[in-house]
């Protein structure tokens, strides 16, 4: 039941995404720009950790 669950999801993130380039080009081009700014965020956090660490966490 749990992977018919996560299949079913799978298809309505599927659906949704193709429906909002489909509609509104621009702003599915702003929604991937804001997912790759989270990522490149989320690594340079990532990095100033492992920096801090490296320092010897003072």
């Amino acid at each position: 039941m749990a992977v018919n669950g996560k299949r079913l999801a799978v298809y309505v993130i599927v659906v949704f995404v193709l429906y909002v380039i489909i509609t509104d080009p621009e702003k599915a081009a702003d929604y991937v720009q804001i997912g790759f700014q989270g990522i490149s965020d989320a690594a340079k956090a990532v990095g100033d950790f492992f920096t801090w660490l490296a320092d010897g966490a003072h």
